[in-house]
């Protein structure tokens, strides 16, 4: 009888602590929905220079410049190499002026490398629109939303990151529909002119209005990154042995994410699929990390990023399993469902990572250099693949390499784990 009641007041308790968690992060958008928003439609509109969407015309392309999946990968790996190369330059700007006017900057350059896709009619320009896509969609959209995110919040920071982080979700989600709606109506040239006038004219003026008031950061004096007290500089974080091994694991799955949707159109080939049924899996994906997005931020307050680490891969690993050995038509929708885990915790943990490790004080910096290895290693992924699928290599077999790939960095990240632990022991020893 004791042991009953014990048991239904522990659930009781439970109960009630997950009721007010609920009404906790209901207030905690309430409170700050202005900045999160904002952050929010930054994230969604980088869809435009992002993978899965310039995938979507990648059909249309090969075929008006008649070029080959290796061709049109390299064409891609040097467009986005270029952007690679610029971002630490040009991703320096966040930590000089505020979210808002970075965003009357990059944004009408983002809807110009729309117009560019629109356009073009020889590979070089072709070539450029691409590069400005990567660089101002994918690079500077991505750069604006997560270091102001990173700043303005410290005790949620986890939190803030998974809503701020959705807007790449929930792009995923709609905008692959609409593209596909679209081009039976207008065709490919006038989707990227319609995404164009969209940037301008609607979501401009409305994340203007959202992000010209700064937010003041809250309990900043509580903040202690797990480098110690220290806010490194972006030389120091170079000579960091520990950050080049971190960007091994962080980066999976934007790469291997990439590489799977650069070549959608030739897996869906492959496979027999139909290209709307494996757009319509990209809807499973973008649930399933919306839930693991805001799941992650509240392990990450509670726990921190770096606790993180040695997890969030292994459901990717799983998912390259399937896609690599099952032709099913149900692979599509499990392969998604399961990515989408591993990129609900990957997304946000991007966000609050590396503030967590080197501070705030140069995080633009800091996140420039890992935005650059991010769009590298993403340049690099579909060009290499298409390369290999033109001298006859298994698409799915490189799928199952990625998988191994991941379940190895794992184990690498169970040891940073250990190093980032000692580092802070030591600096308290001092």
């Amino acid at each position: 009888m004791r042991l009953t009641l014990a048991v239904t007041r522990m659930s009781v308790y439970r109960r009630v602590e997950t009721v007010g968690s609920a009404m906790r992060f209901v207030s905690f958008i309430g409170g700050n929905f202005r900045w999160l928003f904002g952050g929010f439609l930054l994230t969604f509109c980088s869809a435009f220079g992002q993978t899965f969407f310039i995938a979507l015309s990648a059909g249309d392309i090969r075929t008006e410049y008649n070029l080959s999946h290796g061709e049109f990968g390299n064409l891609y790996m040097i467009a986005t190499l270029a952007s690679a190369l610029t971002l630490p330059w040009a991703g320096k700007i966040v930590d000089r002026i505020g979210p808002a006017p970075v965003a009357l900057i990059i944004m009408p350059a983002l809807a110009l490398a729309c117009l560019g896709m629109a356009l073009s009619t020889h590979i070089i320009t072709l070539l450029l629109a691409i590069y400005m896509l990567r660089l101002f969609g994918q690079g500077m959209m991505t750069q604006n939303a997560l270091t102001a995110t990173g700043r303005w919040f410290v005790a949620n920071r986890g939190r803030a990151v998974s809503v701020v982080a959705l807007g790449h979700n929930a792009s995923e989600a709609l905008l692959p529909i609409v593209f596909v709606l679209l081009l039976a109506m207008i065709g490919w040239r006038d989707v990227w002119l319609v995404s164009a006038v969209f940037l301008v004219l609607v979501a401009l003026p409305i994340i203007f209005v959202l992000l010209r008031k700064e937010r003041t950061p809250q309990s900043a004096d509580l903040e202690k990154s797990a480098g110690g007290d220290r806010n490194w500089t972006r030389g120091e974080v170079l000579s960091d042995h520990l950050f080049w091994v971190l960007l091994a694991g962080v980066l999976a799955p934007p790469t291997i994410g990439t590489v799977i949707l650069f070549h959608q159109v030739y897996l869906v080939e492959l496979r027999g699929w139909s290209l709307e049924v494996f757009v319509a899996s990209f809807s499973v994906m973008a649930m399933c990390t919306i839930v693991f997005a805001l799941v992650s931020g509240w392990l990450i307050d509670r726990f921190s990023a770096v606790r993180m680490l040695p997890f969030f891969l292994v459901p990717l690993a799983f998912a390259c399993f399937i896609l690599a050995n099952v032709s099913a038509s149900w692979a599509p929708f499990a392969f998604m469902s399961i990515m989408g885990i591993s990129y609900g915790f990957s997304s946000t943990l991007f966000g609050a990572l590396w503030p967590e490790i080197y501070g705030t004080k140069h995080l633009g910096a800091v996140r420039s250099i890992v935005l650059s290895a991010m769009v590298f290693a993403t340049a690099a992924g579909p060009g290499a693949t298409g390369m290999l699928i033109d001298w006859g290599v298994s698409y799915p077999a490189q799928i199952g390499a990625m998988g191994i790939y991941c379940l190895a960095v794992c184990l690498v990240m169970v040891w940073i784990v250990t190093q980032l632990r000692a580092r802070v022991d030591a600096d308290l020893a001092i």
